[in-house]
């Protein structure tokens, strides 16, 4: 048996680079047009996607799949900037609820189509199969780079998002 073809290796590593410029490059253009990190971003989308009422910091967390926390510190940076409110919940006085500003409506609307977006489209376009191979190859390349067993969240972006969702673990596995 002879090793791995250097042109496919070579090949398979160019892909890789494609995909990791794809996305620095989207965080650079959201950070120029609006502003806004790609999690910031998220975080808008589901708020818009509610009701007026907003979400509570707990649903956005948990919807999210990251820490309280994370969502905290995320909604703070919205508030500064003027693009989220938050305002005592009107069905428990106890919670606060977190809404979309008309400041960060214009934001989402001026914001570059989310490269997060793109991929859900031509995934959900894909045959049942495709996407179970592709998930299947996916894992298999973060296992090759021993990120199998990071923890990450359903947000294409290179910088950081703590997360508290555990994985899954496979049959066997420690």
């Amino acid at each position: 048996m002879t090793g791995p073809d250097p042109d496919r290796i070579d090949d398979a590593l160019i892909a890789l680079r494609r995909i990791l410029r794809a996305t620095e490059q989207y965080e650079r253009d959201l950070a120029q047009s609006v502003g806004l990190t790609p999690a910031k971003l998220r975080v808008l989308q589901l708020l818009a996607a509610r009701d007026r009422n907003g979400a509570t910091p707990t649903a956005l967390a948990q919807q999210m799949g990251v820490s309280q926390a994370t969502v905290t510190a995320l909604v703070d940076q919205l508030v500064k900037r003027g693009y989220a409110a938050r305002h005592r919940s009107a069905s428990d006085r106890r919670q606060t609820d977190v809404v979309v500003t008309q400041a960060g409506a214009r934001a989402m609307n001026n914001a570059p189509n989310a490269l997060q977006q793109q991929f859900v489209q031509g995934f959900g376009a894909m045959a049942d199969w495709e996407q179970a191979m592709m998930i299947a190859t996916l894992e298999r390349v973060a296992a090759l780079l021993n990120a199998g067993e990071i923890d990450a969240s359903p947000v294409l972006a290179a910088g950081d998002i703590r997360i508290v969702r555990p994985r899954a673990r496979t049959a066997g596995a420690p």
